[in-house]
């Protein structure tokens, strides 16, 4: 295939590298000609790099080189050319006008595709003469190492389009999900589930930055934090990305902005390419805060607050027993010992009303089983401090199948705790775009685990938990706090009641006929 791209940007290039590697001729152009040049010897380096460390031959690499055709000007005639891909800048009247051009210049029979991360694909159709011809075509930066792709279909594309895109990303070896064409498309979307979720934490001082990226990683598994996530992607940039996903969804109570992001960037706190974000970088930069150490009495007795069909006060019983310390039972906690308390969705205040527990020795504990080796507790504005201590050294004991202590993250006390709230709206967000059939569980789970490296798909991590537990979850989410943010989305509330799983797409009016 003939392809021309318009743009010799980092996404440009990145584009003409991937398809070029795969055996397609690449037409190379920007309306600055130093750019296709600078692009070039780019793409040149990386092939260079990619053959001294084995993973290309320099035959291939040669080839490969052969098919980049640097184009001087991007109107000029392409009776070959196949497909056309826009990188441009993201402007809606930047990108009509290429198209516009492209249109003059390419054969009636030439797809055009563009790269758009953030606009809407029908509304850059609409300027063309023929809008059937257009979809978009979403890479992920850099190109080459990104394997996903979002194809998205406009309100006039032609049917036949999105399954030809699809062919021709998946022939060059990275992934395609097909997506509605609404605001943040599948990936931009699915990701405002886990920043979102961080900033409310942070606008309620349950945690300070560092402690929500602790637990991020070590209780859910996630390869980096939002806050450091954040940093790296740039706080202007994810700003704008989560005010016009909530715009464009009307106003979305689960995908709601925090207040905390406008003063950030307008003081130039982006994150690394400035400096400072949520974290200081830079050689200067002072050495991140190491957590404080554990020196409470790991010896104090506790009493684990549940009855007997209480499966997460059960577990914790169990699992503080295997780790040598001493576990009260009976019907109630003796005068000195330790009150710990599950909990799910609700908050320690609470169960220390509901059931009369000693209100300075009780203390909350996250049931959800950690990806690595750390424990959260949640103190309350009662607790008192010197048996917090004690509590944190107690949940820090290792297990004497392993000698392996744990981290013991200490936050203030919240419907849910951290790890709970983050992973409820994680899979909230990502059911909501599942019952708008904006994309499909598979691919939103491929989407997801591909473009934003995390351990497992939202609605299969969500299928770990339960749906029925999930449900209960966000109920108890949406009852104790009263936020609207936390009802439970109708695809989690219709699989737990039909006992189907979140991944299962179930059936359609459309399969019952016919």
């Amino acid at each position: 295939m003939r392809i021309r791209i318009v743009g010799a940007g980092a996404m440009g290039r990145g584009i003409a590298q991937w398809a070029a590697t795969a055996g397609h001729t690449v037409e190379l152009c920007d309306v600055r000609t130093e750019a296709v040049t600078a692009a070039l010897d780019f793409v040149r380096s990386m092939l260079d790099r990619a053959v001294q460390k084995g993973r290309l031959s320099a035959e291939d690499c040669a080839a490969t080189l052969e098919r980049l055709v640097p184009l001087d000007d991007p109107w000029a005639d392409g009776p070959d050319v196949e497909l056309a891909i826009e990188a441009v800048r993201e402007d809606l009247g930047t990108k009509a006008e290429v198209f516009g051009r492209l249109e003059q210049a390419l054969p009636a029979s030439a797809v055009f595709a563009t790269n758009t991360s953030s606009l809407s694909v029908t509304r850059i159709a609409a300027a063309l003469k023929d809008p059937t011809r257009l979809a978009g075509l979403h890479f992920f930066n850099p190109v080459p190492l990104m394997k996903i792709v979002e194809i998205v279909p406009g309100a006039a594309t032609r049917p036949e389009i999105p399954p030809a895109l699809t062919a021709l990303v998946e022939g060059c070896g990275h992934r395609a999900v097909t997506v509605a064409d609404t605001p943040g498309f599948l990936v931009n979307h699915a990701g405002r589930g886990l920043v979102t979720e961080a900033l409310a934490l942070l606008e309620e001082s349950v945690a300070d930055p560092a402690g929500i990226d602790r637990i991020a990683r070590d209780v859910l598994g996630l390869r980096m934090g939002p806050f450091e996530l954040m940093d790296l992607t740039g706080l202007d940039v994810t700003a704008a990305v989560i005010d016009s996903i909530w715009e464009g969804f009307r106003y979305a109570d689960r995908l709601r902005p925090s207040y905390l992001t406008p003063n950030r960037v307008a003081a130039g706190l982006h994150g690394r390419k400035t400096g400072h974000g949520w974290f200081a970088y830079g050689s200067d930069a002072p050495a991140a805060a190491p957590e404080p150490p554990v020196t409470g009495d790991a010896d104090r007795p506790v009493y684990v607050a549940g009855d007997a069909a209480d499966s997460d006060a059960a577990a914790l019983r169990e699992a503080l027993a295997a780790a040598g310390a001493t576990v009260e039972t009976g019907t109630g906690p003796s005068a000195d010992a330790l009150v710990l308390v599950p909990v799910w969705g609700t908050t320690v205040a609470a169960a220390v009303a509901a059931y009369r527990l000693p209100a300075g020795r009780t203390f909350g504990v996250d049931p959800l089983p950690p990806a690595g080796r750390r424990r959260v507790l949640a103190v309350t504005a009662a607790a008192d401090p010197a048996a917090a201590r004690d509590a944190r050294a107690v949940l820090a004991r290792a297990s004497e199948d392993d000698g392996e202590p744990y981290a013991v993250s200490v936050v203030r006390d919240t419907a849910g705790s951290v790890a709970q709230r983050l992973l409820a709206s994680i899979v909230s967000v990502a059911a909501s775009i599942a019952e708008r059939s904006l994309a499909t569980p598979a691919d939103i789970d491929l989407a997801v685990t591909t473009g934003l490296g995390y351990p497992v798909g939202p609605l299969a991590w969500g299928d770990r938990i339960g749906a029925d537990r999930m449900l209960e979850l966000h109920r108890a989410l949406h009852a104790t706090t009263g936020d609207p943010r936390y009802r439970p989305a109708r695809w989690i509330t219709e699989r737990a009641q039909l006992g189907l799983a979140l991944t299962d797409p179930g059936t359609s009016p459309g399969d019952c006929l016919g």
